[in-house]
């Protein structure tokens, strides 16, 4: 990012970043939220997914997000009250093997990538790995694409529900 942000060709521990590393991150960053939003979107929109929700409104609209982003990123655990389907089984494994897989895949090609250049000789265009500024950019980058990705299905959920509950609504 900082390589970029100046110009030059960023390098990571004395190799070269080139284009394919560029897109293979890409590709493992952005097939989490795919998967968790998409599959989201597809369950409470579609009568097989919706049928197996506990509650409607927000708060479904957040058992669903639960029930896929703990399916691609940890342990496939769900909302109580989630009475899976045929729909729902198997969108949840296919969205724990995407999680698990499409970013496995791609980091090993990095790494395969990264292993076979030869490491070239520091120059003035080199950003330094081991200070604070590369901790803090790397943090920065976190918090940006988890903010873009469930801020906005937040809003959708547990925010909406809140809002909707201090003017006596409940779902």
């Amino acid at each position: 990012m900082a390589g970029l942000m100046v110009g030059r060709t960023p390098e990571y521990l004395g190799k070269k970043i080139e284009a394919r590393e560029i897109k293979m991150t890409m590709l493992a960053v952005l097939c989490l939220p795919l998967v968790m939003l998409g599959f989201t979107a597809l369950a409470v929109v579609i009568p097989a997914g919706t049928s197996a929700l506990s509650a409607s409104g927000p708060h479904g609209f957040t058992e669903a997000l639960y029930a896929y982003t703990s399916a691609a990123a940890n342990n496939g655990s769900a909302f109580a009250g989630l009475t899976a389907n045929s729909f729902w089984n198997v969108t949840l494994g296919i969205g724990m093997m995407i999680g698990r897989f499409f970013v496995i895949i791609p980091a090993l090609a990095i790494a395969g990538s990264m292993a076979a250049k030869k490491v070239a000789a520091p120059t003035s265009g080199t950003f330094p790995t081991d200070n604070g500024l590369f901790i803090a950019l790397v943090a920065g980058v976190i918090v940006i694409v988890g903010g873009l990705t469930f801020l906005p299905a937040l809003a959708l959920g547990p925010i909406v529900e809140h809002l909707a509950m201090l003017h006596g609504t409940t779902y």
